[in-house]
């Protein structure tokens, strides 16, 4: 009998990128620009601000400064630099608790959009 695989750090929040992913990659300009479930920003720019929330916790864990991510014209972009700052977290080998608020936050995201 095999014992369990053990869960990988990263594969809560590499499952939670994949339902965000998955629910936003179709997404057209307008429905970008439209304001999520309980109203407030734009889903791009909420989406946006989890790439920055994202970016900053691999800098953080990496030891270097903050850097701004550039909030390009295009929303469709999102979906690839949310792809982006989460493979650059995980490369930088985080604390686990660091990549379950990450997961979090993106599971936030989602239920908000």
């Amino acid at each position: 009998m095999n014992a369990a695989e053990p869960v990988r750090p990263a594969e809560p929040l590499s499952r939670q990128l994949d339902l965000l992913v998955r629910q936003v990659g179709h997404w057209t300009p307008p429905r970008w620009a439209a304001p999520g479930r309980s109203g407030g920003p734009a889903r791009g720019d909420r989406v946006h601000r989890l790439v920055q929330f994202l970016a900053d916790l691999g800098a953080d864990a990496a030891g270097e400064p903050r850097r701004s991510v550039p909030r390009l014209e295009n929303d469709l972009a999102l979906p690839d630099q949310l792809r982006v700052v989460v493979a650059d977290l995980v490369a930088v080998d985080p604390p686990e608790p660091v990549l379950a608020g990450a997961a979090a936050e993106v599971a936030a995201t989602r239920q908000a959009l």
